[in-house]
């Protein structure tokens, strides 16, 4: 049966952070109450494998989407679309306040690159990816998706009738119980009381940015791990994600266009953050004396090449020769040294 309804998916956060725990309880049952939203709960998405029930759930839903999750929309968004749950980025309102010349210096920039092969085989609907740190109050996020719920006048299907064949619906209809599968991890409900999500471990592997990503194969090129492979177009891509090293971000930092997302990474450039501070390779906290960004991604490199009891490499392998510096670099610089010359020591 047909039914204007936008689906709103809720990804938990790692851990048990009350906190988080709280906010996602009570986003669940205040959308519970919307007539025009069906809700449903996974577990974090970048710990979700192609072959988990969750992911197969997500790739079910037809139609237009919002995915609440503890990631930056843009990890959001491209871990959706390595998990094959496909779309165009949809317009989010709710999100983090930037300052105006952050947002103009933003407009100014030019557009993505897009492979158009690739963008053929993105279907018609859109994935609006919102940020569950941007606000503590429910209500914020209720208002947002309301709006989206409005505009959104795509016909989508309830969800239990869609579904199928694989994955069969006694699989994921635990999907559609969020409230019930909250409280049951908070009350320590017994398994045959409440729906349980299948477990996911902690994974740590790079998610390209396809928007960005002008398949330049510097990763490729540069990692000695197998973590990178292309497709038959010749397209860039994530091949082994398990051979990835653990909180190692050396691959994103030689990336020219930061097409490289590490969501679990502590610097917002690196974990997918938009706006300025997505340029920058370094921690803040180590830019005085510290290595540029090739430098550094050499030295981690090198770290987990021996830990593995191989060579160290160093800079002789896989790392790009760069002479020029572009204007937003050095408007980035010149705008650090500003900021410096000002401080009154």
């Amino acid at each position: 049966m047909a039914d204007k309804k936008l689906t709103v998916v809720i990804s938990q956060a790692q851990g048990k952070n009350p906190a988080k725990r709280d906010l996602e309880e009570s986003l669940a049952a205040a959308l519970l109450m919307e007539p025009d939203v069906e809700v449903s709960l996974v577990p974090h998405l970048y710990d979700l494998s192609a072959d988990h029930t969750g992911t197969l759930f997500l790739q079910a839903l037809r139609g237009d989407l919002v995915v609440l999750s503890w990631l930056y929309p843009r990890a959001n968004h491209w871990i959706m679309d390595r998990l094959g749950v496909r779309g165009r980025e949809g317009i989010v309102l709710l999100k983090e306040e930037v300052d105006e010349e952050e947002e103009e210096a933003q407009k100014e920039k030019a557009p993505p690159f897009e492979n158009p092969e690739r963008q053929k085989s993105i279907p018609d609907r859109k994935i609006y990816s919102i940020d569950l740190k941007v606000s503590s109050n429910t209500d914020d996020y209720l208002t947002e998706i309301k709006r989206i719920a409005s505009d959104t006048q795509v016909q989508t299907f309830q969800l239990m009738d869609m579904i199928q064949q694989s994955p069969r619906p006694a699989q994921i209809e635990k999907y559609l119980k969020p409230l019930d599968i909250i409280q049951g991890q908070k009350n320590n409900t017994a398994k045959a009381e409440v729906p349980q999500l299948e477990p996911t471990k902690r994974r740590w592997y790079p998610v390209i940015d396809y928007g960005l990503c002008t398949n330049c194969m510097e990763c490729i090129d540069f990692c000695l791990f197998g973590v990178y492979g292309v497709d038959q177009g010749g397209q860039i891509l994530v091949e082994e994600q398990d051979s990835c090293k653990k909180g190692c971000p050396a691959c994103s930092r030689v990336c020219p266009e930061n097409a490289i997302i590490f969501p679990g990474h502590k610097t917002p450039g690196i974990a997918g953050a938009d706006g300025e501070v997505a340029g920058l390779k370094i921690d803040l906290s180590k830019l005085f004396g510290a290595p540029d960004a090739l430098e550094m991604a050499a030295r981690e490199r090198d770290v987990e090449l021996v830990a593995e009891g191989r060579d160290a490499v160093g800079m002789s392998i896989g790392i790009p020769q760069r002479t020029k510096i572009s204007k937003e670099t050095s408007d980035e610089l010149d705008d650090l040294i500003d900021s410096l010359d000002a401080l009154d020591l």
